[in-house]
């Protein structure tokens, strides 16, 4: 039986937790509320002070909840936000809930977008999980769509992965070891790489940047 690619395999959990749990942090498959926060502000950690308006996509937005994250910060109208995702049904809630911001369905691996189009592009749990997804198919996947979302963006990209440094590991989370993700990263992307894993999760946080920091 011919394998799913990873994408459909992905798309096809976060769409039953969604179906299940609705706008929440469960229904992207994150346990709660408080610890999805704390990922919201390592990602927004990637944005370089500077001056002007960044724009930002959130590539996987789901729903929508890293908008209602910086409505509640006071950031909302700091940044140009746009989402991508592949769920219908998640964009349609990210819609109504947020109208008059773009959020569109787009495979970037297949249909690329326009060179740096975006300040920044981040990844929040795209990477994270890999259900029924063998382990060497789960890096090819991660690399392909971290490369064409690097190459949507102008300063850089963000993205988490589980943690390698954990009592145990999951075998439908997608563990990525320091060293292995630095050496593919810094060969496809960048070799300015900060990260993160001070915040208390079972996961680190890059940062990949274009040019090293001032």
């Amino acid at each position: 039986m011919e394998e799913l690619p990873p994408a459909d395999v992905l798309l096809a959990q976060y769409e039953a937790h969604f179906r299940a749990h609705g706008r929440t942090p469960q229904g992207v498959n994150w346990p709660n509320a408080k610890d999805l926060v704390r990922r919201f502000d390592v990602m927004l950690g990637l944005l370089r002070p500077g001056p002007g308006r960044p724009s930002l996509l959130d590539l996987g937005c789901g729903p929508g909840l890293l908008l209602d994250h910086l409505e509640t910060i006071g950031r909302r109208g700091a940044i140009d936000y746009s989402g991508i995702d592949l769920s219908e049904p998640m964009l349609d809630a990210a819609r109504r809930h947020w109208p008059g911001y773009d959020f569109s369905r787009r495979d970037i691996v297949g249909d690329p977008l326009p060179a740096r189009a975006f300040d920044y592009v981040i990844l929040n749990g795209v990477l994270t999980w890999r259900p029924s997804v063998p382990r060497p198919a789960m890096v090819d996947y991660a690399l392909e769509l971290l490369t064409a979302a690097f190459a949507a963006a102008r300063v850089g990209v963000a993205f988490n992965v589980m943690s390698k440094h954990v009592d145990w590991e999951r075998d439908d989370l997608f563990h990525w070891g320091f060293d292995e993700m630095a050496a593919a990263v810094g060969a496809r992307l960048s070799r300015h790489l900060a990260i993160r894993a001070d915040y208390g999760l079972y996961e680190y946080t890059v940062y990949v940047y274009r040019e090293p920091s001032a």
